[in-house]
C-alpha cells in the first residue's frame, strides 16, 4: 500500500456495487432538487416573513453531484486515460462537506419552520418539505461517505507495483554439434548475469 496510489492516473479496481452507490446518489439527488424547488416556489410567495437558503443551497448540491458523480463514471468507462484520481478524491471530499452542510442547514431550519408556524399551512408544508430534503440529504451523504471510503482503499492498494516488475529475458533454444536443442526457461535479468557468468567459467575448465 502506497499514497502514491492517490495521484495515478487511471480509474483504480473498484467492487462492482460501487457503480450503483453512485446510481443511487444521482436518484436521490433528483429527488432532492424536485423537493427543494417545490419548497422554493412555496417560500417565494412569504419570502417577507422568513427567508432561507436551504433549499436554494440543496438545488446546487444536487447539480454538483450529478456532474461529480455521473461525469467520473462517464470518464471511468469511456475516457478512462483522462481520469485523474487527485481531482476525483478532492470532489469526493468536497461533496462530503457540503451535503454535511446541506442537510445540517435543512434539517436545523425545517424544525425551527414546523416549531413556530404550525398554526399556518403554508409554513407547515414549507417546514416538512425542507425536512424532507434534510432527511434525503443525510441518506447521500452517508453513501457519499461509503463511494469515498472504498475508492481511497482501491486506490491506496493500487500503488503502482505493476511498474517495478523486474524484466525478464525469453532465450531462443540453443542447438549443439550433435543436434541437441537445449531449452531454457524465462529467468529475471538479474539473474542471468550470474548465469552467464558461470557458464563463460564451466567453458574455460573444459578447454583447460
Amino acid at each position: 500500500m502506497g499514497s502514491k496510489g492517490l495521484v495515478a492516473k487511471g480509474p483504480p479496481q473498484l467492487p462492482g456495487w460501487v457503480l450503483y452507490t453512485k446510481g443511487a446518489i444521482i436518484l436521490l439527488s433528483i429527488l432532492i432538487l424536485a423537493l427543494a424547488a417545490y419548497a422554493l416556489s412555496v417560500h417565494g410567495g412569504y419570502s417577507y416573513y422568513y427567508s432561507s437558503g436551504a433549499p436554494g443551497f440543496l438545488i446546487f448540491l444536487a447539480i454538483y453531484s450529478w456532474i461529480v458523480y455521473g461525469g467520473t463514471t462517464v470518464v471511468e468507462i469511456w475516457y478512462a486515460q483522462w481520469y485523474y484520481r487527485v481531482v476525483v478524491l478532492v470532489a469526493y471530499i468536497l461533496a462530503v462537506i457540503l451535503w454535511l452542510s446541506a442537510w445540517a442547514w435543512a434539517a436545523s431550519w425545517g424544525s425551527f419552520i414546523l416549531a413556530y408556524a404550525n398554526y399556518y399551512e403554508p409554513y407547515q408544508r414549507y417546514g416538512s418539505v425542507v425536512a424532507a430534503c434534510a432527511g434525503l440529504g443525510a441518506i447521500v451523504w452517508v453513501i457519499i461517505i461509503v463511494n469515498l471510503v472504498f475508492f481511497m482503499r482501491a486506490c491506496l492498494r493500487d500503488s503502482g507495483q505493476s511498474g517495478n516488475v523486474e524484466l525478464k529475458e525469453t532465450q531462443k533454444p540453443q542447438h549443439i554439434g550433435n543436434g541437441t536443442v537445449i531449452h531454457q526457461q524465462e529467468v529475471p535479468v538479474d539473474h542471468m548475469v550470474a548465469t552467464d557468468q558461470s557458464g563463460q567459467g564451466n567453458q574455460r575448465l573444459q578447454a583447460l
